[in-house]
């Protein structure tokens, strides 16, 4: 799950040295998975686990079924809770929003495609930011999705959200 194989800490580590609260925080925070106790408990009961398909087998039996016929896999949540935690993936959005007008010209246009809400949340936040500050307009004031075709011929795609801004100002740091 990490992008940087030479960073530090990996899902494994995670999953297999974190306390019961540490997981479940995690777990909670990140993948915004309401079971989250239950499953740092089950993570916690089975270590050591060396697969994610052991790890995707103790989540699915910690997590009550849901019926419907959307429903995602039981381990998602957990598994994008660790790879957000592992990549410092909403630190690493952080620092770049921070940084990216200053390096576009006016009339540059940051298209920013988002998977989890999340992501989301702080792009829409961000770019409402810039829009109050005059320093961006902010061009898709609902998120865009993809449509049904996309989705068929790109099942991956259904949790995308695409939300562009135009920079206003022309200064450059």
């Amino acid at each position: 799950m990490r992008m940087d194989p030479a960073s530090e800490t990996s899902a494994a580590d995670l999953v297999n040295y974190s306390s019961e609260r540490e997981l479940a925080d995690l777990i909670f925070k990140f993948g915004e998975e309401r079971h989250s106790r239950r499953v740092a408990r089950a993570i916690m009961r089975a270590r050591p686990l060396r697969t994610s398909t052991e790890l995707a087998q103790v989540v699915t039996r910690a997590i009550p079924s849901r019926p419907g016929p959307h429903q995602i896999h039981p381990a998602t949540r957990t598994f994008m809770a660790l790879r957000l935690a592992v990549n410092h993936e909403l630190d690493n959005l952080e620092q770049f929003l921070a940084k990216v007008l200053t390096v576009m010209a006016k009339g540059g246009r940051l298209a920013v495609i988002s998977f989890h809400s999340l992501e989301d949340r702080l792009l829409k936040q961000v770019f409402a930011s810039w829009g109050r500050e005059g320093r961006a307009a902010v061009l898709t004031r609902k998120v865009v999705r993809p449509g049904e075709h996309e989705t068929g011929n790109n099942p991956r795609s259904r949790s995308a959200k695409l939300r562009v801004a135009e920079k206003t100002t022309g200064d450059r740091v």
